[in-house]
């Protein structure tokens, strides 16, 4: 099978990134990004877009249309619900398919006035306020028909604070309000319309409307049966998720469905439920088969840093003590960056002071002599800067006297072990 291009847009989004690591990987397809503006995107993919219009604005999927064209796109991948609505609505406009669930779907899920509507009956819904005069008491909860992360969904505590916060211009749906836990459900349906995964996770601390603290619980028979009639009423291509809260009682209330990959999906696919892929597989007409490790698992996240720098080097002069070899271990940072030189055919010369012999001490650490163009063993009174040639070179060493002594002479790019992140590159 040749490789498929896939476009992620939008490319910045906590979706796009869970998508791009179940697929970064995968033999089946070369990934690229899109955005309508700079993001986090640009130190994630390999090649990104950044200048797309928003998919509301009139000449996006001309714009779009481009991108695709250029780079010969297979598949374009929603990685936001507004995105995935307008992707799905012009599909036809659109020079590639778009990795999504049937309109009807898409459209009933992207409002939360209609998916209550379309669910009208069922045992899981919680009570929603169509008038002030039905609520008999507060508190209540309101939020957005239409809308994501939590933005204006708020506790309600009286009827005057109900009527001023409903005024501002907005479709909201009120209901009754639900003060236990929150749970995410990951959900696949596979090319014949069967539920083939269904995972409850805890949404256990939430950062914008994101869960950045989820673990995995066993699937209790209510949340299946609730799996079970959402799929038999909606047609799902692929992933899918619904999030449910409980009521005072302790039972499970439905929030909201969504035909898309969820930004916190990575728990499940740790298990061994590679979501993103597996929808592929639905699209490209293949039957799959699911692996599931049973594992109890908890995704934790915060911010983490990348960096693009205009550091140009074609040389690495690399430390040993307390650089590549620290805390009486291997630095796997250090390593990393090492393969990242290989890949990319630019030599490391270790330069080091060691004590001992280095050849032995490489083999005793399992590190790979073929790693290094050079290996040079100096007496601790020489002056590494009589070795370090050229002068697109860079050294990174743990000493700080090395360093100085080395920009001052040479004016080269110096590197303490804290700062070799910025020269590691994770797009892909």
């Amino acid at each position: 099978m040749d490789k498929k291009k896939i476009l992620i847009f939008p490319a910045g989004t906590e979706i796009a990134f869970e998508i791009q690591n179940s697929l970064k990987y995968s033999k089946f397809v070369e990934l690229y990004g899109a955005n309508s503006m700079p993001s986090h995107a640009e130190f994630v993919f390999k090649y990104c877009v950044t200048n797309l219009p928003f998919e509301k604005d009139p000449g996006f999927i001309d714009a779009l249309n481009r991108v695709i064209d250029y780079y010969s796109i297979d598949y374009v991948y929603p990685a936001h619900d507004s995105a995935c609505l307008t992707l799905t609505k012009e599909q036809a406009k659109i020079h590639a398919k778009v990795v999504t669930s049937p309109l009807e779907t898409v459209e009933i899920c992207r409002s939360k006035k209609k998916t209550y509507d379309f669910f009208e009956g069922v045992t899981f819904l919680p009570k929603v306020y169509h008038t002030i005069a039905e609520i008999t008491s507060f508190p209540v909860f309101i939020k957005p028909s239409v809308g994501q992360g939590s933005l204006n969904a708020r506790i309600i505590d009286s009827a005057e604070e109900l009527k001023r916060a409903i005024n501002d211009g907005n479709e909201y749906v009120v209901s009754e309000y639900l003060p236990g836990d929150e749970y995410t459900v990951d959900c696949f349906t596979d090319r014949y319309g069967k539920l083939r995964a269904c995972h409850l996770r805890l949404r256990e601390r939430i950062k914008a409307g994101i869960s950045v603290r989820s673990s995995l619980l066993s699937t209790d028979i209510t949340i299946l049966k609730i799996a079970e009639e959402i799929n038999s009423k909606l047609a799902f291509n692929g992933a899918w998720f619904f999030q449910v809260k409980k009521n005072s009682a302790g039972e499970y209330r439905l929030m909201e469905i969504s035909p898309r990959i969820p930004g916190t999906m990575g728990v499940s696919r740790n298990l061994g439920i590679n979501y993103p892929l597996l929808t592929l597989f639905n699209v490209w007409g293949i039957d799959v088969d699911i692996i599931d490790n049973g594992s109890k698992i908890t995704l934790d996240r915060a911010f983490i840093s990348r960096y693009i720098t205009n550091v140009k080097y074609n040389k690495v002069y690399m430390d040993f003590d307390d650089t590549l070899y620290i805390h009486d271990k291997v630095n796997i940072q250090m390593i990393y960056f090492l393969y990242q030189c290989a890949n990319q055919n630019i030599p490391v010369i270790l330069i080091t002071k060691h004590s001992k012999d280095i050849h032995e001490s490489l083999k005793k650490l399992k590190i790979s002599e073929e790693l290094f163009f050079d290996i040079i063993q100096l007496e601790q009174l020489e002056d590494k800067c009589r070795y370090i040639k050229g002068k697109d070179s860079i050294l990174i060493d743990d000493s700080f006297a090395e360093r100085k002594r080395v920009r001052e002479k040479l004016g080269i790019p110096v590197f303490d072990i804290d700062m070799v992140e910025s020269l590691i590159d994770w797009r892909m």
